[in-house]
């Protein structure tokens, strides 16, 4: 498997995995996290891709996973409650990991290549997504406290410092 930055031609097929990870966590005890609000939708997929932040797990010519790597100052994590991050370096924010269900250790080789990029990673997550949760915790990540996103939902946040 490698790892790329996202194109504007591979925006149907992200949008399938979008799709398909939507499916998987409302079948796996997660209904609420993304599949309510068909998260996330296509503009912000475009705006990350547009912005060169969106990369694509690639394995036999076929984008089995994605995600979304930033680095600097992610709004949401300004304010963190009940614990505090480990570090206040610059970091790099991991967002909207999905896979299409056909590959395993999408999580692992996301947290890798951000983990070359940066020295220090967050991440956050719903309580409901057992997977990434231990998908997380399984890397290393330690649990920070908690945050709120945009629409005022918490989620679960980590932060991860490269030895």
């Amino acid at each position: 498997m490698y790892i790329r930055k996202a194109e504007s031609n591979d925006l149907p097929f992200i949008m399938k995995i979008y799709e398909k990870a939507r499916l998987f966590m409302k079948n796996n005890g997660n209904p609420a996290q993304w599949w309510e609000s068909g998260y996330p939708p296509e503009e912000i997929v475009r705006k990350d891709i547009d912005d060169r932040n969106l990369y694509v797990c690639v394995e036999n010519n076929n984008i089995v996973g994605v995600f979304a790597f930033v680095i600097g100052d992610e709004p949401t994590y300004r304010k963190i409650e009940h614990g505090a991050w480990h570090s206040s370096m610059q970091y790099g924010t991991i967002h909207r990991v999905a896979s299409d269900c056909s590959t395993r250790g999408i999580a692992k080789s996301c947290f890798d290549f951000c983990s070359q990029k940066c020295k220090y990673l967050r991440i956050d997550t719903h309580r409901d997504n057992k997977p990434m949760l231990a998908a997380i915790r399984n890397y290393g990540f330690r649990e920070c406290g908690i945050i709120h996103v945009r629409d005022g939902s918490e989620r679960i946040a980590f932060d991860y410092i490269v030895k």
